[in-house]
């Protein structure tokens, strides 16, 4: 299959480097200087995934983040120059699903995108709605939440919830083992399998604060996903 990805970097070296192995996957290639030549590649094609430098000179990577997650659901990586959990922190709040950092290695940056594009294939995949013994993979609790697995279907108070295929699949990862707590390396590990796990990042609480802010949860009077200290999150049976 051939994805579309878009690639918005202003120094034109490294713009040309990643299209240059994106293409020899055999992936079509927008490639973009400027924020608002991206802007119009995102309103007129159907992409698979975006690659956002942050600094940019007209309009930062955010902010093109930011209008993507105003439709789409599609991956985003993040490029930033500096190693500092701001940049991190700001990107995944907006609703980027990976970011890699600066000075990087093209086949490290390669294989962040194909496990983007996995999940978000299985995320957009409707072929299997059965499981294995011709059963839809739907999970209930008694609050009103209904995630259909094979679908990749979230329902909160009969409301259809837009989560991007990593909410999802952390959401999914909680709702599995509902009634138990999950540590925060247990949900980082169903996400990015084959990456170091820090205990002192904040990825993991940044995607659950944007999840409950999609499904209107809160800190302090959790509904669905409840913090357990000092080991990770638990939802309810």
């Amino acid at each position: 299959m051939s994805y579309k990805v878009l690639v918005v970097d202003d120094e034109s070296e490294i713009a040309d480097l990643i299209e240059m192995y994106l293409q020899n996957e055999n992936y079509t290639v927008y490639k973009s200087y400027t924020a608002q030549s991206a802007l119009e590649y995102i309103e007129s094609e159907k992409l698979d995934l975006a690659i956002l430098d942050v600094m940019l000179p007209d309009i930062d990577g955010f902010q093109i983040c930011k209008k993507i997650r105003e439709k789409y659901t599609y991956p985003v990586i993040m490029l930033t120059a500096k190693d500092g959990e701001v940049d991190t922190i700001t990107g995944l709040t907006l609703g980027a699903d990976d970011y890699v950092t600066k000075p990087f290695k093209p086949l490290a940056l390669m294989a962040r995108v194909k496990a983007q594009l996995r999940r978000y294939k299985k995320y957009n995949s409707f072929s299997e709605p059965m499981d294995s013994e011709g059963k839809e993979t739907i999970i209930t609790t008694s609050n009103g939440l209904v995630m259909n697995i094979s679908a990749h279907v979230c329902i909160v108070d009969g409301t259809s919830v837009e989560l991007t295929p990593t909410e999802f699949k952390i959401l999914q990862t909680l709702c599995e083992k509902k009634g138990l707590a999950v540590m925060s390396e247990e949900l980082f590990r169903s996400v990015w399998p084959d990456e170091f796990y820090d205990k002192n990042s904040n990825t993991i609480t940044v995607h659950i604060r944007h999840l409950r802010e999609k499904m209107g949860d809160t800190t302090e009077e959790p509904r669905y996903i409840k913090t357990i200290w000092g080991v990770g999150y638990k939802v309810e049976s």
